[in-house]
C-alpha cells in the first residue's frame, strides 16, 4: 500500500509539473483542491496505517499466537477498495489534465464569481439630486479630514466585507472609501481604507475595519472577477507562445471568454456609492466596468495572436456576438475594439490566403 501510495504521489507531482508548464502556475490551485485526488491519497494512506496497526496486534510466538481475523478481513476489503480507487485515479488524472476539462472548471469559477458579485446591486445608487460629479454628498475635505487605515500585512486583498463596513459606518456615522479593492496588492502599512471624519475613528474602530479585509499571498476568484478572467487570458497567451504553439487552445479560451463576458454583460453593475436606508453615503468602492474588462481580455489575446487569421476571426466573431448583449452606451467600445483588431490583422505582411479569410 505504501508503495502504491508513493506511486500516486509521484503521478500527482508529475501532473502538477505538466500543468504548470503547459497551462501556467495560476491553475495549480485547481489541481491541488481537487477532491478526487485528496480522496485517493487519503484512501491509500489510511489503508496503510490501518494495516500497520493490525500487524502490531498479530502475535506469532510458539504457544501464544493471536490473529485478529475480523480486522485482517477488513484490511483485505480495504485493499480491494484501494485497487478500485487506483483504477479510478488513473482515469481521473488523465481527464483532469485535458485542456477542455481545465477550461470548463475555470469558466465555471468565473461564472460563479459573476453570479456572486453581480446578482443585483449591492446597495442603493446615487440619489436623484446627486451633483454632476456623481458623488452624492461627498465631503469636500474628505482626503484632508479622513483617517487613513493601513494594512497590517502585505499581500493581495482577497475579500472585503462590504455589509460589515456598512454597519460600522452607520453605527459610527462614517464615510468609508475602499482604497484597496479585491485583487489589489497592498504592502504593510499602505492605506487600504479611508474613514471620514477622523475624530469619529477610534483605535477600536480601526481594528474592526481592518478585520473586514482579508489579505493573502495570492489572488482568488471569490471577489476578484478580473483574476478569474485573467486565468483564461493567460492560458490563451501561453498557447500562442512559440514554445507551445497551440492556437486551437486559444480558440477554446476565446469561446469561454465570450461565455463569461456575455453573462457579465447582462448584469446590473452596482453603484460605487453605497447609501444606507436613510439615503446617506456610507461606503465608496471601485466597480468593474464590463466593456473595459472585455477590451482588456481580448486585446491581451490579440496582442499575441494578431498574425493568426483563425485567432483574429474568432475574436472578431465573439466581439460581434457580444456587442448586442451590452448596454447601448457600451456597444461603441466593443465595436471599436473589433474594428481595431481586424484592421491591425490586415497589415502589408499578411499572407494572401489569410487576407481572404479576414
Amino acid at each position: 500500500m505504501i508503495t502504491v501510495a508513493s506511486l500516486i504521489f509521484s503521478i500527482t507531482m508529475l501532473s502538477l509539473q505538466l500543468a504548470s508548464s503547459q497551462f501556467g502556475p495560476r491553475v495549480l490551485g485547481n489541481f491541488m483542491r481537487d477532491r478526487s485526488n485528496q480522496v485517493v491519497l487519503g484512501t491509500f494512506i489510511s489503508t496503510f496505517l490501518y494495516c500497520l496497526f493490525v500487524l502490531r496486534a498479530v502475535r506469532g510466538m510458539e504457544g501464544d499466537s493471536f490473529v485478529p481475523h475480523l480486522a485482517v478481513g477488513f484490511a483485505v476489503v480495504l485493499a480491494a477498495a484501494s485497487v478500485a480507487v487506483l483504477i479510478y485515479f488513473i482515469h481521473h488524472i488523465a481527464t483532469a489534465i485535458r485542456v477542455e476539462t481545465l477550461l470548463e472548471r475555470l469558466t465555471g469559477e468565473a461564472n460563479a464569481a459573476v453570479d456572486r458579485l453581480f446578482p443585483e446591486p449591492l446597495g442603493h445608487g446615487p440619489r436623484q439630486d446627486a451633483d454632476e460629479t456623481g458623488e452624492p454628498g461627498l465631503p469636500e475635505d474628505f482626503d484632508e479630514g479622513g483617517r487613513r487605515i493601513g494594512a497590517d500585512s502585505s499581500g493581495y486583498v482577497q475579500n472585503v466585507g462590504i455589509e460589515v463596513m456598512m454597519r460600522i459606518a452607520a453605527e459610527q456615522d462614517l464615510v468609508l472609501r475602499i482604497d484597496a479593492p479585491p485583487g489589489r496588492f497592498i504592502t504593510d502599512g499602505a492605506c487600504g481604507i479611508t474613514a471620514y471624519p477622523r475624530d469619529h475613528v477610534s483605535d477600536e474602530v480601526v481594528e474592526e475595519l481592518r478585520g473586514t479585509v482579508v489579505i493573502g499571498r495570492d489572488r482568488t476568484p471569490h471577489q476578484d472577477l478580473d483574476f478569474a478572467i485573467r486565468r483564461l487570458v493567460e492560458l490563451a497567451q501561453r498557447s500562442l507562445s512559440p514554445g507551445i504553439n497551440d492556437p486551437t487552445t486559444a480558440l477554446y479560451c476565446i469561446d469561454r471568454l465570450g461565455e463569461v463576458l456575455g453573462r457579465l454583460a447582462g448584469r446590473d453593475i452596482p453603484s460605487p456609492f453605497r447609501l444606507d436606508k436613510d439615503g446617506r453615503l456610507r461606503v465608496i468602492t471601485e466597480v468593474l466596468v464590463p466593456e473595459d474588462e472585455a477590451c482588456r481580455a481580448f486585446a491581451a489575446i490579440a496582442r499575441y495572436g494578431i498574425s493568426d487569421a483563425d485567432v483574429v476571426t474568432r475574436i472578431v466573431d465573439t466581439l460581434s456576438a457580444l456587442e448586442p448583449r451590452f448596454p447601448p452606451d457600451a456597444r461603441a467600445v466593443i465595436a471599436e475594439l473589433r474594428d481595431q483588431v481586424l484592421h491591425a490583422a490586415q497589415g502589408p505582411e499578411v499572407h494572401a490566403f489569410d487576407r481572404r479569410i479576414l
